[in-house]
């Protein structure tokens, strides 16, 4: 990454560590939908490559996310998509899995990787190689006392997000657990949900994160 984007994405993973995942949105529907989600405070936002037309998608994306939201690609599987993502100014680079071979080229394309995983060999492999976030994944599978068994031998310096059927509810238990952020895919945007019902959703998770980190004055 270069110098500012680093910066950047340090910060929010320091205060606002929340992915918004808009698997499977089209290009007309992004510019409502990512105003809805900066307006509550988002500032990461990932378009899956399984998504219609997702480059599209995240050329939009990016053009209209102000200089302090990070945007990029989720799902991406293959090295070439890094210098697709760097084209386009859209630094994340998020993967469902831990491929070394991704990471790298993520990263010498300047890029952002938060890098998906389950296992310990998975997690500590993805921060050798230089992931600068991780992802475990399926979240809601394995459970926070999975994180309580595992959060001793991971990387301190490398946030850990969860990610995958997490709900609003699901927040306190995991953040208790030691979880340093959240990935929101379905329960925030899912196809034909409108701009207006996402930022409502975005506000209400924004609020619990919030409240968690002593922030909401409650």
């Amino acid at each position: 990454m270069n110098d500012s984007h680093d910066s950047l994405l340090d910060a929010i993973l320091a205060t606002r560590p929340l992915v918004a995942i808009l698997r499977g949105i089209t290009p007309d529907e992004v510019e409502p939908v990512v105003d809805a989600l900066v307006a509550a405070g988002f500032r990461l936002i990932e378009i899956p490559l399984n998504s219609p037309e997702p480059w599209t998608g995240i050329e939009r994306a990016a053009a209209r996310c102000p200089a302090n939201v990070l945007v990029g690609a989720g799902t991406v599987l293959e090295p070439a998509d890094a210098a697709r993502l760097a084209e386009r100014r859209a630094p994340l680079l998020v993967t469902p899995n831990t491929d070394p071979a991704v990471i790298s080229a993520g990263l010498a394309h300047g890029l952002a990787p938060l890098i998906g995983c389950m296992t310990p060999s998975e997690a500590l492999a993805a921060a050798r190689t230089g992931a600068r976030g991780l992802k475990l994944f399926p979240a809601a599978r394995l459970g926070p006392g999975y994180l309580r068994d595992i959060r001793a031998i991971l990387p301190h310096r490398v946030p850990v997000l969860a990610v995958g059927g997490i709900e609003r509810a699901d927040m306190a238990e995991w953040h208790a657990a030691g979880i340093d952020g959240f990935g929101f895919g379905g329960n925030l945007y899912r196809p034909g949900r409108s701009a207006d019902e996402v930022g409502r959703l975005a506000r209400q998770l924004v609020a619990e994160w919030e409240r968690l980190r002593g922030e909401g004055g409650a």
